[in-house]
């Protein structure tokens, strides 16, 4: 009945996963011609961008740190209501500082979102069926922000402002059926007296935990991902003259392969090579993906090397979030909002040098995402090489 339980509630945190990421990618084809409207374009997107990004930076550590002290399930129920009613905010707003309201608002929901679902994922698993779980979570990740634009423009027939009322009903049935469906799992850790810290505390405590280097590595992949994700749509256009119809199948088809792999092969080489060296291998594979995209020219040339990318990347990520989650110990709540934290840090930073690299020289965010990610590599190579020999040294 547990075991049937715990399945119960993974489905649910997947489906919660899924209408937040579709929530987010839904307003991606709608938002140039919603703009337009404000009478902004370009730059107010990037900054709506980076303001989603801060307060999911903001929050994430507190989300996790309460998640731990009062339970994953009110957290999660909340996160999916402010996520909600964002999206009901962003869709009537009238002025342009109304988006920006609602779109920190969206991200503060997501981060009271994401942290705690990860953390249920470790409650509600065995430490060897960790990586499953997080592997299916992130599958639904995948699946939502690939699903959610072709969503949103087709909603976007009835009128502009439809997809995020839409959203906005899927976000509160969510949370209803969360309230009814999910168990109140208590955490393995409990209030006992520990004083709230702020950001900056929780930020330097991260840097103590064993973990430490996976949360450094998870900030790098995602100045990586959100570097290359930003500029492909723009380097297509402007060196190809690719359609947005290409431009969408180059994302689309690189999605689709990560789905499929996060849900039918993550497992079995997490069980076959480890969390470890599937890391190293994807941030090798990765990075090749980044600067081979330099090196071709027809649209089915950069389509597979695209799709490497995006393979590689659906990869590394359930991977580093299972690491970490295996040297949490007790503290997941925690552990998955710092986890969080770093990931929006690198997803603000990301899109923001690689515009204006992309500005300078539109091969330039290729090449410094390229060195980055083999320098992830080595930071990572050299952290589990040293991990290896204290556990030698221990043993002998």
């Amino acid at each position: 009945m547990a075991v049937q339980s715990n399945k119960s509630a993974l489905y649910v945190l997947m489906f919660n996963m899924f209408i937040a990421m579709s929530g987010i990618g839904l307003i991606i084809p709608i938002m140039p011609a919603y703009l337009d409207t404000f009478g902004v374009a370009g730059q107010a997107l990037g900054t709506l961008i980076a303001t989603f990004a801060l307060a999911q930076f903001l929050f994430s550590p507190l989300s996790g740190q309460l998640s731990d002290k009062y339970g994953r399930k009110k957290l999660i129920i909340f996160g999916l209501i402010v996520f909600g009613l964002s999206q009901l905010a962003f869709g009537i707003s009238t002025e342009l500082w109304m988006l920006y309201v609602a779109r920190f608002f969206s991200g503060l929901g997501a981060a009271f979102l994401i942290p705690p679902m990860m953390a249920f994922v470790a409650d509600i698993t065995t430490y060897e069926e960790r990586g499953k779980g997080m592997g299916l979570l992130g599958a639904s990740m995948s699946l939502g922000f690939m699903i959610g634009p072709g969503i949103g423009g087709f909603l976007a027939e009835v009128s502009i402002q439809f997809p995020f009322y839409i959203a906005t009903a899927v976000a509160l049935i969510a949370a209803l059926i969360s309230f009814t469906v999910l168990p109140n799992v208590v955490p393995t850790i409990q209030a006992t007296g520990k004083k709230s810290e702020n950001l900056l505390q929780q930020m330097k405590r991260s840097t103590y935990t064993p973990y430490f280097v996976m949360l450094l590595i998870m900030f790098i992949f995602a100045f990586g991902l959100s570097n290359f994700q930003s500029t492909i749509a723009l380097y297509a256009d402007k060196k190809f003259g690719f359609t947005p119809k290409e431009i969408a199948v180059l994302i689309t088809v690189g999605g689709f392969i990560g789905v499929v792999v996060q849900t039918f092969v993550i497992d079995k080489l997490f069980k076959r090579f480890g969390e470890m060296k599937v890391i190293l291998v994807n941030l090798l594979i990765s990075a090749a993906g980044m600067i081979g995209i330099l090196f071709v020219s027809s649209f089915y040339a950069i389509l597979l090397v695209s799709a490497v990318f995006f393979t590689a990347a659906s990869l590394l990520r359930p991977a580093i979030n299972t690491l970490i989650s295996k040297l949490a110990g007790d503290e997941q709540g925690f552990a998955a909002g710092m986890n969080n934290a770093y990931m929006s840090l690198g997803n603000m930073i990301g899109p923001a040098l690689a515009g204006i690299l992309f500005d300078i020289d539109m091969s330039y965010p290729y090449i410094l995402g390229t060195a980055i990610l083999i320098t992830c590599f080595f930071i990572a190579n050299t952290w589990s090489m040293r991990k290896q020999q204290l556990l030698a040294t221990s043993r002998s």
